[in-house]
C-alpha cells in the first residue's frame, strides 16, 4: 500500500487553512479530502476504509478532542493529528489521550506537518493491512466444519491432543486428522502460526 492509497481527511472550519494544507499535501503526493465541520466528517467516518485525520483543535461546532472521542465511541477511529494555533497544551494532551498520534502548533513548517502525516499514513496503512488480514482469517474459518472449529478451539486454548480427544469423545488419532485438515484450510504452516493468526485477528474460538 502506497501513500496515495490512503486519503488524508482535513477537518478545519477555516477555508484558507483547509485549502493551503490540502494544496501542500496534494503536491507532496497525498490524496486529500477536506471537511469544513467536524459533524460533517463524523457522519462520513464509519465508511472510511483507510485514511488518516488532521483536525483543528478549536472549531465552532465541535472541538477536535470531542471529535476524537466520538470517533472512538463509534468504532471509527483513524490515525489522527490535531493542529492548534492557541498553544493550548492541556487541550492538546487531552487529544492525545483521546487517540491522537501527534499535535502540532500553528504556524508549522511544511517539513513538520509532512513528517507527522507520513507517520499517520503509515499507521493507517498498517491498520488497513491488519483489518484485511483479519478478514482473510475469518473467511478461512468459515470453511471449517463444526468439529474442526471445536478442535481449533482446543488447540488455541493450548490443550494437548489427548485432552481435546477426551473433551470431544473421539480418539487422539482422530484429533490429529482434524488438526491436519484445519491447518490446511487455514493455510498455517505450523501450530504456532495457526495460534498466532487467530489471536492477531482478535477472533474468539469456542472449543
Amino acid at each position: 500500500m502506497s501513500i496515495a492509497d490512503t486519503v488524508v481527511h482535513i477537518v478545519d472550519d477555516e477555508e484558507a487553512v483547509r485549502n493551503s494544507l490540502a494544496f501542500l499535501l496534494q503536491t507532496s503526493g497525498f490524496a486529500v479530502r477536506v471537511h469544513e465541520a467536524a459533524t460533517e466528517f463524523l457522519k462520513l467516518a464509519p465508511t472510511i476504509a483507510n485514511g488518516c485525520l488532521i483536525t483543528d483543535l478549536r472549531m465552532p461546532d465541535m472541538d477536535g478532542v470531542e471529535l476524537l472521542r466520538r470517533l472512538r465511541e463509534a468504532g471509527a477511529m483513524l490515525p489522527a493529528i490535531v493542529i492548534t494555533g492557541h498553544g493550548d497544551v492541556q487541550m492538546a494532551v487531552e487529544a492525545m489521550k483521546s487517540g491522537a498520534l501527534d499535535f502540532i502548533e500553528k504556524p508549522f513548517s511544511d517539513e513538520v506537518i509532512i513528517s507527522s502525516i507520513t507517520r499517520a499514513v503509515n499507521r493507517a496503512a498498517e491498520q488497513h493491512q491488519s483489518a484485511a488480514a483479519a478478514e482473510q482469517v475469518r473467511q478461512r474459518l468459515d470453511t471449517l466444519s463444526e468439529r474442526e472449529r471445536q478442535v481449533l478451539g482446543g488447540v488455541v486454548a493450548g490443550q494437548a491432543n489427548k485432552t481435546i480427544a477426551f473433551d470431544l469423545g473421539i480418539s487422539p488419532r482422530t484429533v490429529e486428522v482434524y488438526r491436519a485438515g484445519l491447518m490446511a484450510k487455514m493455510q498455517a504452516r505450523s501450530l504456532a502460526e495457526l495460534v498466532r493468526m487467530v489471536m492477531d485477528a482478535g477472533i474468539a474460538i469456542e472449543g
